[in-house]
């Protein structure tokens, strides 16, 4: 089965998040629907967030979460130092060292690192420019959180992102547009375009499963009053450009779409490469 033809790539991956991207302007940036939304989590008593400061609701929902990008990060990191390793020692395979690894069966987490080492590499490099992406749209945009504005017994005059946008310096102390709880969550998409590089049938499972946790982890700070609804889009429209620009970097188009067989071609051809 023949694959995809350039312009369906694209449109697929640029078009699409594009379209969401004017969507979600024209639908939330341009309207009251975020703070309609958040008005209906309002606690009509208090006229506060319920869950605002709830200890264990943020422990459950904010701290704990943040381990599955942390670690995956953290693996990929260890994983690409750990992929140096064994080209070098596979010169001296009589060496004691490569020995003693062999006897250890360390060797073979090594020899996988190896075979995979653009994939994790990829994964650092997109989850620190995701990581590098938010954080210079926070600091230039200087949003505050509902919770900060006087929408909500805050100090902070409510600014929409596109009224203090600033290329090259810092628009003030604000910092939350996009969402950087969400991109946390989105960050994983990473692991999705490594999936569609190895042709993996469940690649696209994979998208949905990373989409849904993004999402969840955007709502959750959306129900305690520190995001508004449309946070969460951007944050992950902004993190779905910057994995896939750089996996068209890591890969090329042609990677990203080839046929299976020709996948797997490429990576037994390459395997220790």
């Amino acid at each position: 089965m023949p694959a995809p033809s350039r312009s369906a790539f694209y449109l697929t991956n640029l078009g699409l998040p594009l379209l969401l991207a004017v969507v979600t302007f024209l639908a939330f940036d341009l309207t009251e629907l975020d703070r309609w939304l958040s008005n209906l989590l309002l606690d009509p008593v208090s006229g506060q967030f319920p869950l605002l400061h709830d200890a264990w609701f943020e422990k459950v929902t904010h701290k704990w979460p943040r381990i599955l990008p942390n670690w995956t990060g953290e693996a990929a990191l260890i994983g690409s130092l750990l992929s140096l390793i064994w080209p070098l020692l596979a010169k001296y395979p009589n060496a004691s060292i490569t020995r003693g690894l062999n006897k250890a069966r360390i060797s073979p987490l090594l020899q996988f690192t190896t075979r995979y080492r653009r994939d994790l590499f990829y994964v650092v490099v997109a989850f620190a420019l995701c990581t590098t992406v938010i954080h210079y749209l926070k600091s230039h945009t200087s949003v505050y959180c509902p919770v900060e504005t006087t929408l909500y017994g805050g100090s902070q005059a409510r600014v929409e992102w596109y009224q203090n946008f600033r290329w090259f310096s810092e628009a003030g102390e604000g910092r939350c547009w996009p969402g950087g709880h969400a991109s946390s969550g989105f960050t994983l998409m990473a692991l999705y375009f490594v999936a569609l590089r190895h042709r993996w049938q469940h690649a696209r499972t994979l998208l949905v499963a990373v989409l849904l946790i993004g999402f969840v982890y955007g709502t959750t700070r959306v129900l305690q009053g520190w995001h508004f609804m449309s946070h969460t889009f951007w944050a992950g429209i902004f993190v779905w450009f910057t994995s896939f620009a750089s996996a068209l970097c890591f890969y090329g188009r042609p990677a990203l779409q080839a046929r299976p067989h020709a996948v797997a071609d490429n990576l037994r051809a390459g395997a220790y490469a």
